[in-house]
């Protein structure tokens, strides 16, 4: 098993299987319908223009297992430092620590951009996800009750945060 960059040429399709079975079968993502292969286009472009990774993880044969991004948290200049972050792993991958490799990696890459805090908005009821998360030194910052509606029941969603040492010297603007 390899971390990759990932790009759109050559990754778009497995990022898309591995999201759109997380939208039909769990709530991981608050999305009710399928993305297509032509939406990738757009959100690997809002990546590129942020500057945000998308690590993969990847087989010996090059098979995407998993990939860990980050993005703009809001939109708004004092939250520069701040980014929102999302793992998902392929359902035949789940079990391996890939989600912790991934995440550590990303944790990584927010400290070399200077990133203060990386913020996971999570399914209440997701305990692996908090699990992991929690593992990682992420705290409990705050949930949300009945935020979202899917599968005919309301959702919470539970906001985790870890704080970073980084920027060295944080600036206004």
């Amino acid at each position: 098993m390899q971390l990759i960059d990932c790009t759109h040429d050559a990754h778009a399709p497995a990022i898309l299987d591995i999201l759109n079975d997380a939208i039909v079968t769990s709530t991981a993502l608050y999305d009710y319908q399928p993305r297509t292969l032509a939406s990738m286009r757009g959100w690997f472009d809002a990546k590129a223009a942020g500057g945000f990774p998308v690590i993969g993880a990847v087989d010996d044969a090059g098979t995407l297992l998993g990939f860990a991004s980050y993005g703009t948290w809001r939109a708004f200049p004092a939250y520069k430092y701040t980014v929102e972050h999302s793992v998902y792993v392929h359902k035949d991958a789940r079990g391996r620590g890939l989600a912790s490799l991934l995440m550590r990696a990303l944790i990584d890459a927010a400290r070399v951009q200077g990133k203060h805090v990386l913020v996971g908005a999570i399914d209440a009821a997701n305990d692996a996800s908090i699990a992991l998360h929690q593992q990682l030194g992420f705290v409990h910052a705050g949930t949300v009750r009945q935020a979202g509606f899917k599968f005919g029941r309301w959702l919470d969603v539970a906001f985790y945060q870890l704080i970073l040492d980084t920027p060295a010297q944080p600036v206004d603007g």
